[in-house]
């Protein structure tokens, strides 16, 4: 609601000044009116959340199965700063799938973050989702600096432990980034064959597969021997499919980490969580067609300059890089692609707040 409106008053030269004045007057009582207002607010929260329109139901087509075989799991990281990309990802997914009601969210989010359910809550009341919290001193003396601050987040390194952290039952789980949306039936990327992998995702051999890791790693004898035996291609750990039991099984969470804590020796890499995925996995993953990651939308990760749509058919967008759909459009600054984004966008500016 409006706490005033701005008067317009025509203003005829016998009275100029009354009016004038009597003009000022208002001016002066409306800031004393918003002063007041911001004085009297009681208990202001520390963190001012964004405000989103609640999303419609999805209901599930009649070839869906209603039993708990038939559930897809899907993980993401739930934080402050990816909040409205969240919202728009999880709209995508509902919005998009044949059995919307089979769909089955577990957040990953920091205690501190525990104030961002009730958002989730009001958006998606039907939603079927779990909240679990991610103790950051998990990786507390093992996150080694990288090229960009964002990356630098102990919540970005919470994929390594997701078998961890599901229940038991969960026997597979899509992990998937806040800065994307699903243009498909993610059920498509969830059925995948993994032929025995511990991981499922797109691969990019094209890509130049030696810049992820520094001279001192490729001109050690050692450690250059890891990829040995092995075809290593880039995927892009923001869309992966995982069979959670082999992870366990096979001790991948202890793996990642020995990487880890050499990079904190010596370093051999400037991303973050990626490169360690990569040493432990690339070359030996289930691949999956380029549709369902059609990343690098968000530029690179210095300046986030605009990018093109690679060619060929897509089911998912993904905004890695720097650049970030909201925060482009909100700057009226948008890229081309923004404009894919903005249609799952459920944020309401305080404009529209008021309007409705």
């Amino acid at each position: 609601m409006a706490l005033w409106r701005t008067l317009s008053i025509p203003i005829a030269s016998p009275l100029g000044l009354i009016l004038s004045f009597l003009l000022l007057l208002n001016s002066a009582v409306t800031t004393t009116v918003a002063i007041r207002v911001k004085t009297i607010t009681p208990n202001p929260s520390p963190v001012k959340l964004p405000v989103f329109r609640e999303a419609p139901v999805f209901r599930n087509g009649d070839s869906c199965g209603l039993n708990k075989s038939d559930l897809i799991h899907i993980a993401m990281t739930l934080d402050e700063n990816y909040l409205r990309g969240t919202m728009a990802a999880v709209l995508s997914m509902l919005q998009h799938s044949t059995c919307p009601e089979n769909l089955s969210f577990h957040f990953l989010c920091a205690h501190s973050d525990i104030e961002l359910v009730p958002s989730i809550q009001s958006t998606f009341p039907y939603l079927n989702f779990k909240i679990y919290n991610f103790d950051l001193n998990r990786v507390r003396g093992k996150i080694s600096k990288s090229i960009r601050q964002a990356l630098d987040q102990p919540l970005n390194y919470a994929r390594i432990y997701l078998a961890d952290i599901l229940p038991a039952d969960v026997k597979r789980v899509l992990y998937l980034d806040s800065d994307l949306v699903v243009v498909d039936d993610v059920g498509k990327l969830w059925d995948v064959d993994m032929e025995d992998k511990v991981l499922a995702a797109p691969e990019y051999c094209h890509a130049n597969f030696t810049v992820y890791f520094n001279d001192d790693f490729w001109s050690d004898k050692e450690l250059s021997k890891t990829f040995q035996g092995r075809n290593p291609c880039y995927f892009n750990t923001g869309v992966m499919v995982v069979d959670v039991d082999k992870w366990r099984n096979g001790g991948y969470t202890k793996k990642v980490e020995e990487w880890m804590a050499l990079q904190k020796k010596k370093r051999i890499y400037h991303l973050g969580s990626l490169p360690p995925f990569l040493l432990v996995l690339a070359g030996n993953i289930k691949q999956v067609d380029h549709r369902w990651n059609q990343h690098g939308l968000g530029g690179d990760n210095f300046e986030g300059r605009c990018r093109t749509l690679h060619p060929g058919p897509i089911s998912l967008l993904h905004w890695s890089g720097k650049g970030k759909p909201w925060l482009r459009l909100d700057s009226r600054k948008p890229c081309v692609v923004d404009h894919l984004w903005a249609p799952y966008d459920l944020y309401l500016s305080s404009r529209q707040i008021l309007e409705e």
